[in-house]
């Protein structure tokens, strides 16, 4: 395979020195259990296949994007009883963050998107503390799971870990790597007995052995490679559009009425 240019890790430092990058885009997952039948990395295999082929689409309508390695860790604190699931905790993701927006900061690389692919991890308070510290810089956080939060329009049940979205997204990326439906748990889950919580309005994390079996949070049954291909062709192709967006904005000229 040919490297690709805007894939920091598989270029080199002749086409980096005649490059002007104008965006980089930063995928950050998570290594926990998803249920029996999807792999520890699945968040991390759906981050940079969404990063790549997003910055592969505005690489080729013009934006100079660069795709820096995703860190494979993320926020697990209520998953640590969980064999080989990895925790950072937020403070250490700030540390982490901090130093990659200071080494860009004074490549004159000034635009940062975070593409974030695990529900445990939120960089708001972190991207607002940071452009504080460094008001020259653009930075800014994607969710992909919530860049078409249409779930219903592609998939029946709505669960948001190891269910019938991220089975199909795995069916069409990997799909070697995912075991046999009949081998996965239904991933029924329990819920907080609050009312505000049911209702939405209010939040508490979950302790993730004490609300389901089987580690999953819906129910895979129904997963197919070609739902997993009509979803990810939506949230790419927007993706896609925010990154030739930015890449062409003025930062010293970038709000309108």
């Amino acid at each position: 395979m040919d490297p690709r240019s805007f894939i920091l890790s598989e270029t080199n430092w002749k086409t980096v020195k005649e490059t002007d990058y104008e965006v980089a885009i930063l995928p950050w997952g998570a290594t926990e259990a998803h249920n029996y039948h999807l792999p520890y990395g699945t968040d991390n295999i759906q981050n940079e296949f969404i990063t790549a082929e997003a910055a592969r689409r505005a690489w080729g309508r013009g934006a100079k994007v660069v795709v820096l390695p995703n860190i494979p860790y993320g926020v697990n604190c209520q998953q640590l009883d969980i064999k080989l699931t990895i925790n950072l905790n937020p403070s250490t993701q700030f540390q982490i963050l901090m130093d990659i927006v200071s080494a860009l900061n004074g490549q004159g690389i000034k635009k940062l998107v975070i593409l974030n692919g695990h529900g445990g991890n939120d960089f708001k308070q972190m991207i607002r503390e940071l452009s504080g510290k460094h008001p020259e810089m653009f930075i800014g956080q994607i969710n992909w799971y919530s860049v078409d939060p249409n779930w219903e329009t592609y998939f029946e049940d709505s669960g948001d870990h190891a269910g019938e979205m991220e089975t199909s997204i795995m069916l069409n990326i990997v799909p070697d790597w995912v075991l046999p439906l009949s081998e996965a748990g239904n991933g029924k889950a329990r819920r907080l007995k609050l009312k505000a919580r049911q209702e939405g309005w209010f939040w508490a994390p979950r302790e993730w052995m004490k609300v389901t079996s089987d580690t999953g949070i819906g129910d895979p049954a129904k997963s197919t490679e070609q739902k997993g291909e009509a979803y990810l062709n939506k949230v790419i192709a927007k993706i896609s559009d925010v990154i030739v967006e930015l890449a062409g904005i003025d930062l010293q000229d970038k709000y309108t009425l």
